[in-house]
Formats: C-alpha cells, structure tokens, sequence
C-alpha cells in the first residue's frame, strides 16, 4: 500500500528564524491510519501538521529541503485550494478559522466553493451540525459561542467537505471535559465511518486515548524522537523523557512497580486489565503513602452574594450564586461549556454587571466600582488572548500595565523581564506578537497581568495550549504567588490542574452552583461528573478495580505524592 502522506529527508526553516523548525524528517501514513502526533511546545509538531495542509510553504514561507507528499501530490508543486479538497483542518484557535457571519454560513463554506446545489447544501449543512450537536446553533454568528461550542463548528466546517485526510492541531484546548471525551469519540467514529485518515496533534495525551490510535509520533527539537505502537511508547519513558505529562493511572502503576510490559489496554484507561499481582502492588503503594492536610483560616478576601446575571432579559446565565474566597486560597472553577463561570468572572471584575446581588472586596462592596478600580485589587487573564493583546511587541504588552506608575525604563524592564523568564518567554522580548503560536500568546497575556502584582488573580483556563514544562512552569508560579498570600482563581477544563494544584472546587452547572468540594472529591462522584460535564480521573478507575474502599484519599494520596516525587526530581 502506498502512504498517503510521505516525509523523505524533509526539513523547513522559517524565513524569520535562524535554524530549521524540522529536521530530517522520515515518515510515512498509510490511508486509513489514526495518528497522535505529540511533543513539547516548540517541538515541531504543528509546523509538521502545517506542512501537510499546504499552510506552509504557501501562507507560512521558508526554506524548505526534502520531499513532503499528500495523497500523492508533492506539496511544493500544489497549492492551498488543492491541498484543502484533500486535507480538512480544525485549527486549535477557532476564531482563526471562521469566515461566516452565522454558524450556518460557516459550514457552508467549502460548499459554496464546490458550487453544491442550494437544498442539497442546507441537507449537507444540517446533517454536519447534527454530528457534532450544533444545530441549534445555526442562526447564531460564531464569536458569539463558547469555546466549546465554536471548536464544534470549526469541525462541521470541516467534516461537511468529503476530504481524505483530517487534521486536529489540538482539538481539545477550549472544551470541557465531557465535550472532549466526546470530540475524540466524534473523531473516532468519523474514522471509522470514512475510513479517512486522521492526524491529532495534541499534547493531552490521556485524553486523546480515550479511543485507540494506531501509532504515536514523538517530536522533540524539530526531529521525530520516537514513532511507536501506544502500548510500546507508554510502557516507556519517553514522554517523560521529552517533557510531555504521561496519563495519570501510567504514573501511578509506575509508583506501584507495576511491569507495564506484561499489562492488556495500558494504551487506554477504558481498556486497562489490571492482574492480582498489579492490585496488590497497588494497595501496597497506597497503605505506604499519605495526604499532607491543609487548613486555611484565613479572612474571607473577596465574596459573592445571591448574583443573577442576564444578557437579554428572560435568558438568565447566573441564578443566585454565592459563594466565598478566603485570603491566600487556590481554587478551581469548573463545569461545562456555557455553565457561566466565565460570565461570573466578568461580573466580579466589573466588566458586566449584575441584575440583582452583590460583590465584596475585603469586606467593602465593590458592585458598582469602576473597572479600573477593581483592576488595582483584581487581575483576570482571559480564555482568548487575542481578546486582550494591544501591542505589537511583546515587551510593550507586559510593559503596559506598569507603566505610568511612577517606575522609572529600567525598574519596568526588570520587572518585565523577570515575569517573561517565569513565564518561560524571555527569549522572545523583542519579538512580534504576530510570530506567536496561540500557546505563546496565552502565556503573554498571563505575564502582562502577574506582572501587575493584583490580591487576587482570576484565570480563565491559564494553561489551554500549554505542553507539560510549560504547564507546569505557569502553575509553579502562580503557586509561588500563592504562597506570598495572593489568591488564586482558575476557570479550567484541565481536571490534572484542578486535582493537582487546588484544594477546592466550585462546580458550576447552567448557572448554578451545584458543587464546592476538593478536587478528588468532585472527580470521584460519577453523578456529579456526568451532571457537570465533567470527565472521571483514571485514578478513580484504578481504586474501583483494587477495592480501595476510600478513592478520594487514594486520589489525595497520589496527588502529594507525585508532587512530592516530581520535587525532588525523581
């Protein structure tokens, strides 16, 4: 069988950087193959997915060396409009893709090119909004959805085109967690329904194998480090090796000295078989660990009092919520797309306001401050960072907030440097925005606020785009501030990040409050899951099936002892 994509001795080089993004790449995908493709942020791995699609050498230009083949065209002598009827791509950044003024208009893109017949379009248009459970949708213009909900037109958009080749550039970052599991059973059945070939290019590799794929590809430095059967790659340590976050349960059998060689379904939690041998290792690893407690006792900093908010009269988003955050607190929000929790921020922040409640501030009311008051005492980082860039530059963007404070160029420059090292973007202070993966610029958008130095600091999905280093880079930070007393506010789908890094979670469900409990006791109520839309930890999997007869501790367990594990550097 002849590949269908076909990488020989193949390197690219951005016209604006020194060395090459890829490097020699030797690879081939056959017709009807399921690809993760995975690496650390600056791995390559979207610039391969880039190559593939025919944004570059077209949009995106450089030096290019080698031969790169789709479906038997070498991309270098096609162009985009041909490499589009062959290849369908879902960008990670969905407001990237649009073209439409409504949903509808969006679907039908590809279909106004192909000059479909008009009833013959409405059908194609219907049919692919019913796939992904958009069709309620289609009047709406799509800046006006979710996260979520825009990542599902995106894919209509592309599914409604009979494409050979589909390419996910990280479907996963702006979904909830069921909306995701369902995304990758959606990506999973389009596959087998078609037969078409599908390329994932994700960092969330747990997630993604929730259904099975047939090889993993491994970049690290512009160069394929590894292209192996799941099972193999993940009985190894390569991931950890190459900075990306292993599934949860792997890391946990590794704890226990589980032989991952000799385990069936290791390449997926819902297929994992777990011997006697491999649940007495596990209880053994359980009865030895333990949970650090932790107490905060200190003032309330900021509380919210019975909000109602509505953006048309009739269509309430937020129905009576209240709830308490305590000085120094690290606190997760979560729930599914739509739920409000990002509504509820901006009501907090000043930026919508409320039909009926309040909003305290160190026990003053601050419901009717001004936005810039409230900036001075709290900090929000939005889910879009293209929402919030103004400048150019990146530098001048973190710079922005502190200068007219009275510090003089080289006071600015220091502070703004250290945020950018944090951050993990000091080696791009003097570039353009515009050079930024959507990564990138979430971590700009991060900085320009840190750098302000608020009480409180509320993030809407501060890690969506990151790899594990990064992640973990922008968490250990916010952790650091947190410890000098800062408090912490995260709106995040990333249940790792809620059970890792927050004591508390407020789950929000149509508006509402449905849950303030820890992490681990949020992720192990199966109804809660399902009613929040949610997705269940593999730990919890793993108590069930050994007879852990508490798994919230078991999870608490873990979770000190990986972070005390990863500390000292084991």
């Amino acid at each position: 069988m002849e590949p269908i994509i076909s990488f020989k001795d193949f390197s690219f080089q951005y016209t604006a950087q020194k060395q090459p993004t890829l490097k020699n790449i030797d690879l081939e995908i056959y017709p009807g193959e399921k690809i993760l493709i995975c690496g650390a942020s600056g791995s390559g791995k979207s610039t391969l997915g880039n190559c593939i699609n025919g944004l570059i050498p077209f949009s995106l230009t450089g030096k290019m060396e080698g031969q790169c083949t789709v479906d038997g065209i070498e991309t270098r002598n096609s162009s985009i409009f041909e490499l589009s009827t062959r290849v369908g791509t879902v960008l990670q950044d969905p407001d990237g893709q649009f073209v439409g003024l409504t949903v509808a208009e969006d679907i039908a893109f590809a279909l106004e090119n192909d000059c479909v017949e008009q009833q013959r379009m409405n059908e194609q248009i219907l049919e692919a909004a019913k796939t992904v459970s958009i069709e309620q949708r289609l009047k709406n213009a799509p800046y006006d959805l979710s996260g979520g909900q825009k990542q599902r037109v995106s894919m209509a958009g592309v599914i409604v085109d009979d494409v050979r080749i589909l390419l996910f550039d990280e479907p996963l970052a702006n979904l909830d967690p069921a909306t995701g599991k369902s995304a990758i059973e959606l990506i999973d059945l389009l596959k087998k329904e078609t037969d078409t070939t599908v390329l994932i290019i994700e960092h969330r590799i747990e997630d993604v194998l929730w259904k099975k794929v047939d090889r993993i590809i491994l970049m690290d430095d512009g160069r394929i480090v590894a292209d192996l059967r799941p099972e193999e790659l993940l009985a190894s340590s390569l991931l950890k090796d190459h900075g990306i976050r292993e599934p949860l349960y792997l890391t946990l059998l590794k704890y226990a000295g589980a032989d991952l060689k000799k385990l069936r379904g290791i390449d997926g939690i819902n297929e994992l078989v777990l011997d006697e041998k491999t649940k007495e290792n596990v209880k053994s690893w359980y009865a030895r660990a333990n949970k650090e407690e932790v107490y905060n006792d200190n003032d309330v900093i900021l509380k919210v009092e019975d909000l109602d908010f509505s953006y048309q009269e009739g269509d309430p988003i937020l129905h009576s919520v209240s709830f308490e955050v305590k000085k120094g607190e690290m606190m997760a929000i979560v729930g599914q797309n739509g739920a409000g929790k990002s509504t509820l921020c901006k009501v907090i922040c000043g930026f919508e306001k409320p039909s009926k409640g309040k909003v305290f501030f160190e026990g003053g009311d601050i419901t009717e401050d001004s936005i810039r008051s409230r900036a001075s005492k709290i900090g929000y980082v939005m889910q879009n960072p293209n929402q919030m860039i103004s400048q150019a530059m990146i530098f001048d963007e973190v710079a922005m907030g502190i200068r007219n404070t009275g510090l003089s160029e080289e006071e600015i420059r220091e502070k703004v440097y250290a945020t950018l090292k944090i951050c993990g973007l000091y080696e791009f202070r003097n570039w353009p925005i515009s050079a930024l993966s959507f990564g990138q610029k979430k971590r700009v958008t991060i900085a320009s606020i840190l750098v302000m130095g608020p009480k409180i600091i509320i993030l809407d999905e501060p890690t969506a785009g990151q790899d594990f280093a990064h992640y973990t880079d922008i968490m250990e930070f916010l952790k650091e501030l947190n410890g000098k007393g800062i408090t912490i506010i995260m709106i995040t789908h990333d249940m790792h990040l809620m059970l890792e890094y927050t004591k508390r979670s407020l789950v929000f469900t149509d508006g509402r409050i449905v849950a303030d409990a820890s992490g681990s006791a949020v992720l192990c109520d199966e109804d809660l899951v399902k009613k929040a839309s949610l997705k269940e930890t593999s730990l919890f999997k793993i108590a069930t099936d050994c007879g852990i007869a508490d798994p919230v501790d078991f999870v608490d367990c873990f979770i000190d002892y990986d972070r005390k594990e990863r500390e000292h550097g084991k």
